[in-house]
């Protein structure tokens, strides 16, 4: 499957979760560790884990390999090692704090808005 499609996949069972603020950089001309950034938040920890467990559950259906994940008992900041992906699902707190859209603002900003419902 193609990275679009599993952005894709992500980005519409993030938004089908109710995640905040979806963002995916393009970090590809500027780091080693994969191409893309799939930021979120969502305001409690167990929404921050429902939303990980439902892409973690959606890449399973899709056979999207999961080389990690970090943070799911605590559900603050959850990453999500897809190799090419990196999804980041924060606690809104979180967030705001570790600001990644700012430390990786040379980043492109990938077009989601056809992926989000609107409601």
């Amino acid at each position: 499957m193609n990275n679009m499609k599993v952005l894709q996949g992500i980005v519409e069972t993030a938004d089908s979760k109710r995640a905040h603020d979806i963002v995916v950089l393009d970090i590809e001309k500027l780091s080693l560790v994969g191409r893309y950034f799939v930021i979120m938040d969502a305001p409690s920890a167990r929404q921050v884990k429902a939303i990980a467990n439902d892409i973690i559950d959606k890449l399973d259906e899709e056979n999207v390999e999961v080389l990690r994940v970090e943070g799911l008992n605590s559900g603050a900041w959850v990453l999500i090692d897809l190799g090419d992906i990196i999804v980041h699902i924060f606690k809104s707190e979180q967030r705001a704090f570790y600001n990644l859209e700012k430390l990786w603002s040379d980043a492109p900003n990938v077009d989601v808005t056809d992926w989000i419902s609107e409601d």
